[in-house]
């Protein structure tokens, strides 16, 4: 067996993080049985010149920049459901998703809406990408404004897919969030699905620049015990609703920021439930280590090493410092997207 079909064997769900329709085809075979997208992954994809033609189409209709990008993210996403779309239907709604982002200027510093009028804004748009889909989770950020429109998109009957989390505080309110929109979907719970992006090796960057005086074995854990946890959190809330579906936590950021360290440590540590959406490298990286994973979901490690990270990691300071980078590295990457496609009207027309 090979080392991701292993990793699967434990009960983990493989999400791909790309859409890049070459690495959908490969990571599928693999055993990927999801995917998601933003737009880091968008211009990637469109800088290699394979989707010029489509760009080029685009343009002659009359899309402006904007327009041109939420389009080729549309079908991209698009071809993406189609690979998956087997697995949605084999597992009746319970794998074979694919995100789609929401615009992530609503989140831009300069952005002049209120937050009241940016939740309107989500959900509106969250209506209008979800509308005749079958397989896409709409995603959405647990910031103020985001959070603000869940309970709206979930009773609209929108599978979610809440990004952004660092802290149980922000897990907690998406979660509420979305539940009580739930229970008034038109169509009842029957297909009712939510998932809850919690980011790890984001959380382990922050402690080793912020935090040095952690003791060895608790630098670099930290990501890892606060993303169980929260799994914890939602086993255990979910547990009493009996639902048709299962409500998950995605770990996102798997891919470690240290060329040194072992690329799989993440991917092991939360092999065995849920749904790890991993970068292509990683999976790389994972096939290539010849390793044969185990269920470690429930493990933590020592009481030493937790009593130290929740003596010393103060995770409101945490929260505030990720969530003020990560909505830089939310806006800032759509900027880049319109810029390329700026140069490419140029280029094409």
């Amino acid at each position: 067996m090979s080392s991701l079909k292993s990793l699967i064997a434990t009960g983990t769900k493989l999400w791909l993080d790309s859409i890049e329709p070459t690495l959908v085809q490969k990571n599928r075979a693999l055993g990927a049985s999801g995917a998601t997208s933003n737009p880091i992954i968008i211009s990637d994809i469109l800088k290699s010149g394979h989707f010029d033609s489509d760009i080029k189409k685009f343009i002659a209709e009359g899309h402006n920049d904007e327009a041109v990008a939420w389009a080729m993210t549309d079908k991209l996403v698009s071809e993406a459901q189609s690979v998956f779309l087997p697995v949605w239907e084999q597992t009746h709604c319970n794998d074979g998703w694919v995100s789609f982002e929401l615009d992530p200027l609503l989140e831009d510093k300069a952005c002049p809406l209120s937050i009241a009028e940016r939740s309107a804004k989500y959900v509106e748009l969250g209506k209008k990408y979800a509308a005749g889909q079958k397989n896409r989770m709409i995603k959405v950020p647990a910031t103020p404004a985001g959070l603000g429109a869940l309970e709206e998109l979930a009773a609209a009957g929108i599978t979610l897919n809440v990004t952004l989390i660092f802290s149980q505080d922000q897990y907690l309110a998406a979660r509420e969030a979305v539940w009580k929109g739930a229970q008034r979907r038109p169509g009842g719970l029957a297909t009712f699905k939510s998932v809850y992006s919690i980011f790890v090796s984001r959380v382990d960057v922050y402690t080793l620049a912020h935090v040095a005086n952690l003791i060895p074995g608790a630098q670099g854990q930290v990501g890892i015990v606060n993303a169980k946890r929260i799994w914890k959190m939602n086993e255990e809330f979910w547990a009493a609703k009996n639902l048709p579906l299962k409500q998950e936590m995605i770990f996102a950021s798997t891919g470690v920021k240290d060329p040194k360290a072992d690329p799989t440590i993440y991917v092991a540590a939360f092999a065995g439930s849920d749904i790890e959406t991993n970068p292509p490298g990683t999976n790389d990286a994972v096939e290539a280590s010849g390793k044969t994973f185990t269920r470690q979901i429930e493990h933590m490690p020592s009481a030493e090493v937790q009593a130290d990270i929740d003596a010393k990691v103060d995770m409101k300071k945490l929260e505030a410092t990720l969530m003020s980078e990560g909505l830089d590295k939310f806006a800032d990457p759509f900027k880049k997207l319109l810029a390329l496609i700026g140069t490419k009207r140029g280029e094409l027309s």
